[in-house]
């Protein structure tokens, strides 16, 4: 059973940055994709960037240039640094982790850009 818990989330201007960070327990180690989603109000829920094995990393046409993903190297945490910000990525980011016994959701976090 893995536990998932997003932080980092909050009001930003746009052109600014923010980091994300996902916090994974219970069994981490069992995670083979880390992955970041966004939904923003009214809206479906798209994917913004993935990352599996620590390898294969792949990031939606609206983020790539602007936003890393990243995994720490000892520790069950995941990252979004998002760099030049805009209104429209605003949204809730919700954290999800890819094991053999299924996937796994955290709550997610609001981000809000001002223009």
């Amino acid at each position: 059973q893995v536990q998932l818990v997003e932080s980092g989330g909050g009001l930003v201007q746009a052109g600014g940055s923010l980091r994300l960070s996902c916090a994974a327990s219970g069994r981490p180690m069992t995670i083979k994709a880390w992955a970041w989603y966004r939904q923003g109000p009214g809206e479906q829920r798209d994917l913004v960037a993935s990352m599996v094995n620590g390898a294969n990393i792949n990031y939606s046409d609206s983020v790539k240039g602007r936003f890393t993903i990243s995994k720490e190297k000892v520790g069950n945490t995941m990252y979004l640094q998002m760099n030049s910000l805009k209104p429209e990525d605003t949204a809730v980011y919700i954290c999800k982790a890819v094991t053999p016994y299924g996937s796994v959701w955290g709550p997610g976090t609001q981000v809000t850009v001002s223009s």
